[in-house]
């Protein structure tokens, strides 16, 4: 898997979530751009969608306590990956608001 740490992420939550005040469940961070986007349990999905209009095909997990990647290509993840170097996931922010049901 093609990892990239050295690119920062594109900000604190999903880039495209923050833009239509929309929420999300869990971020990933595109390996290759550092685009933070939703999961695939998010309403939008932006992380995915991501991969499949940049073909930037490896995301990290952007949650704390969460250290894997994984390729939508290979299908396949990987443990032990760090967020950035010297940072750690637990950093970052939840959703800034959640659906009412």
């Amino acid at each position: 898997m093609d990892i990239d740490p050295a690119v920062p992420p594109s900000g604190e939550g999903c880039v495209e979530c923050l833009a239509s005040d929309g929420w999300w469940f869990h971020l990933r961070r595109c390996a290759t751009c550092g685009h933070i986007g939703c999961c695939d349990s998010s309403p939008s999905q932006h992380a995915s969608h991501h991969a499949a209009d940049t073909g930037h095909p490896v995301i990290q997990s952007y949650e704390p306590g969460e250290d894997w990647a994984y390729c939508y290509v290979d299908d396949m993840m990987v443990e032990g990956v760090a967020v950035l170097p010297g940072e750690s996931a637990a950093r970052h922010y939840s959703p800034p608001h959640a659906p009412h049901p």
